[in-house]
């Protein structure tokens, strides 16, 4: 099991629990590490995204067939006659970590826009994802920075959570006319001028400062990072990816490789959100024993 995210750690448990061997391979560098609060999980709504790692952790001490090797990282994955041969560094993890089956649960990684103290606001009233934070700052005036082709429906999005939305391109010639004259249609300014200056105390966005020298108040918002799959120890594999670089899965997991799984935001896009990676890892562990077993699933 490689990453100790919700995908991870619900795959883990759900292994567990089938009496598997399982050992979890966590770099403990989440993504989202700078969230205060994360939402949108059933009975932990609200909850900082660390401590819902920490009780999931806290749960797998029950179940002794469950290693969590935390601060480590998996360099590479080969195979082998009897299955896959991880190599893996970290202190306290052994160099060498042989499975029959392997489940990528690594997430991505995420490139912030180029943007003056952006890290200064991110996690605490700038956010990635609008369905995960969008009702705490509904109704309120916001911003969406990003330069990715994707910036215009994403801003149709962002919409249904304020009326008040002003997108900025930080310079990038990411929104094409028509669209544009689409957003305007819709009550959507559009920025084109670089930013200058993000404006705020304590991490709480009031304004955002433009070339031009206008500031422009805003009450918070969201942000379009770039996002990369963190894939990259399985390259001596050769699975199959798309062409954003995913882990090429089916619904039940499964890559182009037998035995090697992903769940999570390592495998294709979709929302991403806590509780669908969970979902996944819990889907993903069930077809694994189904598998190891030869029993045939609908999964």
């Amino acid at each position: 099991m490689v990453g100790g995210g919700p995908a991870g750690l619900s795959a883990a448990l759900n292994l567990g629990r089938a009496r598997a061997t399982v050992a979890v391979i966590d770099a403990d560098r989440p993504r989202n590490a700078a969230t205060l609060r994360s939402h949108g999980f059933l009975t932990r709504d609200g909850i900082p995204p660390q401590e819902l790692r920490a009780i999931a952790r806290d749960e797998l001490t029950a179940y002794p067939n469950v290693v969590v090797h935390r601060r480590t990282r998996v360099a590479s994955v080969q195979r082998d006659a009897d299955g896959f041969v991880a190599s893996v560094q970290g202190r306290g993890a052994p160099a060498v970590i042989r499975a029959r089956s392997v489940l990528a649960a690594t997430g991505l990684r995420e490139t912030l826009p180029e943007v003056p103290n952006i890290r200064g606001f991110y996690g605490i009233s700038l956010f990635s994802c609008a369905a995960c934070d969008g009702w705490e700052l509904r109704d309120q005036p916001l911003a969406l920075i990003g330069q990715t082709p994707d910036l215009a429906g994403r801003a149709r999005l962002v919409a249904r959570w304020s009326d008040n939305l002003i997108v900025f391109t930080h310079g990038a010639e990411v929104v094409d006319a028509a669209d544009e004259a689409e957003l305007v249609a819709s009550g959507i300014r559009v920025v084109r001028e670089p930013i200058t200056e993000l404006v705020g105390d304590r991490g709480v966005l009031t304004g955002i400062t433009v070339a031009s020298g206008e500031t422009i108040p805003v009450a918070g918002g969201f942000v379009r990072p770039v996002w990369d799959p963190a894939v990259e120890f399985l390259d001596g594999l050769d699975a199959d990816v798309d062409a954003h670089g995913h882990l090429a899965a089916d619904r039940s997991g499964r890559t182009s490789v037998p035995g090697l799984y992903a769940a999570g935001d390592a495998a294709a896009p979709g929302p991403q959100q806590l509780i669908v990676a969970a979902g996944q890892g819990a889907r993903a562990a069930a077809v694994i024993i189904h598998d190891l077993v030869g029993v045939v699933t609908a999964h």
